[in-house]
């Protein structure tokens, strides 16, 4: 059987291991990469979406409401 202490010292090796090695630099570069590739992207976060998407919904409702008086007001200039 193997003994559960002696598998918690090769874990913890080999995450030293890895964490010394290049491929913990290259994980650090990707990430630096993405984050640039996704700055010039001009990405927006949900929040900010969700924000301009509420405000299109309120400017289309009041677009509505405009279009309805300025449709009134033109039935009552016919009328008068």
């Amino acid at each position: 059987m193997i003994d559960p202490k002696m598998l918690d010292e090769f874990t913890a090796k080999i995450s030293a291991f890895i964490a010394a090695s290049p491929a913990k630099d290259l994980e650090k570069n990707i990430r630096a990469m993405l984050g640039v590739l996704f700055a010039n992207l001009n990405l927006v976060t949900q929040e900010q979406f969700d924000v301009q998407t509420e405000v299109l919904v309120r400017t289309q409702e009041r677009l509505k409401a405009l279009e309805a008086r300025v449709e009134a007001l033109e039935r009552a200039g016919k009328e008068a």
